[in-house]
């Protein structure tokens, strides 16, 4: 099971987000539920990067599907836009009835 966590300040601005596991939806390299979240993961990583001027940190490791990515300073609002887009699409996977047992997302206040 993929399990992302969401980081978000009392004032309910993001703080970051870790994404750990894998979905064990089909075999590597054929899992479309890894495919899509990876897919969302690392275009909100880059985009924060090369659209926005936010500070951030960023720790993956490929073997065990981890990421953890933090803000520096509470993030812009471009930065907080593309996090709702991407976990958008993140409850988009976590709603469905196919896919909902791959996937867990939770928020925690920071």
């Amino acid at each position: 099971m993929i399990r992302v966590t969401i980081y978000k300040t009392g004032r309910q601005k993001y703080a970051g987000f870790d994404v750990s596991g894998h979905a064990g939806y089909a075999e590597a390299g054929s899992d479309i539920v890894c495919a899509a979240v990876s897919a969302l993961v690392i275009t909100v990583i880059n985009s924060i990067e090369k659209f926005t001027e936010d500070e951030t940190s960023c720790v993956s490791d490929e073997e065990s599907g981890s990421i953890s990515f933090r803000f520096v300073h509470p993030p812009s609002h471009d930065a907080g836009l593309l996090l709702d887009s991407m976990l958008l699409g993140l409850e988009e996977i976590e709603d469905s009835s196919e896919h909902e047992e791959y996937i867990d997302i939770i928020f925690k206040e920071v």
